[in-house]
């Protein structure tokens, strides 16, 4: 599953951004393709899901929440790479529409977008773990724990927890409480409030013409789908057995792109529906790529195929890794780890 990277990691940054700089601009006109394609499609699922329950009631409309929580994820994508300001030109273009779509999301744009880039900033970086990231600790952490904490941390990287419940948590209400703010930064606070402040207004507009239960029964599961099928991509992505972690004093931004982050490699149409974000290790180490220019940055560049390439059937085995074992470079899942 995993080939060494050792002598692409150590080439210089510079002949990498060299390599990448062509892909690094947005075409205008393919990014209005892609927005108005995932938001006609969000719209149409959205219409067929009411549709469906104003007609057959509410349990016929919950399946499909699935496809359009599978467009809300879309919806995100595009989203994310605004705030990488990778999908317009101009700045005030991709702020804008982030926020926009960050209402569809239940994501307050600024606010994660701080959050994201600290993780691109420090990702496979041992000593600055706790943003934008899923929590990991080294298996002599884990055993220096009291056996309380131990049975917390074995709650959170429980798979219906870490995929089901935290993901529910995180979109449904921590994404809206502007608390544990890095740096108590007053822009990012505003960003949670204002964000807020509009979904309120959404909401009585929607509950004023459809009903507050409908709108409420319909949309919090397709939010609550979009939190787990991104929660599990965003996972999938880094928690990998050869991921990369390191000390400061070792650590790479290039091996941490090109060996901590996976290409995970799924079958045509979920890579287009999933915005072509599991190319991730080229995403991490130019984030100035557009989500739609990736597979073409892949083709291009033999070098970015060394990466670890994970299908949609190898991923399955990820979900039981929760250690890094440190000695052995690799992650493990609890048995592994402790029967070592």
């Amino acid at each position: 599953m995993a080939h060494d990277l050792s002598v692409t990691a150590k080439t210089d940054l510079e002949r990498w951004n060299q390599l990448l700089r062509p892909y690094a601009s947005p075409v205008t006109a393919d990014s209005l393709i892609q927005l108005a394609l995932t938001l006609g499609l969000l719209a149409v699922c959205a219409a067929l899901m009411l549709t469906v329950n104003l007609h057959f009631g509410y349990w016929a409309s919950l399946p499909m929440a699935v496809p359009t929580g599978a467009m809300v994820v879309r919806t995100f994508i595009i989203q994310h790479d605004c705030g990488h300001y990778s999908f317009f030109r101009h700045r005030w273009a991709c702020d804008w529409l982030g926020r926009v779509l960050g209402v569809l999301t239940f994501t307050p744009y600024y606010w994660w977008k701080r959050d994201h880039d600290w993780h691109h900033a420090s990702s496979g970086d041992l000593s600055r773990r706790g943003f934008g990231d899923v929590t990991t600790l080294t298996v002599r952490e884990y055993l220096a724990l009291t056996r309380w904490r131990r049975l917390k941390y074995r709650a959170y990287r429980n798979p219906l927890v870490l995929f089901g419940i935290g993901p529910a948590w995180q979109f449904l209400v921590r994404h809206h409480l502007p608390l544990g703010i890095r740096g108590r930064d007053r822009k990012a606070i505003g960003s949670i409030l204002a964000h807020n402040l509009v979904l309120a207004a959404l909401f009585v507009v929607f509950g004023w013409l459809l009903g507050f239960g409908r709108v409420s029964a319909l949309w919090l599961p397709v939010i609550v789908v979009a939190a787990s099928v991104g929660v599990w991509l965003f996972f999938i992505q880094h928690q990998f057995a050869d991921t990369y972690w390191r000390e400061r004093r070792l650590w790479s931004f290039v091996a941490a792109s090109l060996q901590g982050c996976s290409y995970y490699h799924l079958p045509a149409p979920l890579e287009w529906l999933t915005g072509w974000i599991g190319y991730h290790h080229i995403h991490h180490m130019a984030a100035r790529i557009p989500c739609y220019r990736l597979p073409a940055c892949f083709r291009d560049i033999p070098a970015l195929r060394n990466a670890t390439v994970i299908t949609l059937r190898q991923s399955l085995a990820c979900s039981r890794l929760a250690l890094w074992c440190e000695e052995r470079g690799r992650l493990l899942s609890f048995r592994e780890a402790l029967s070592a």
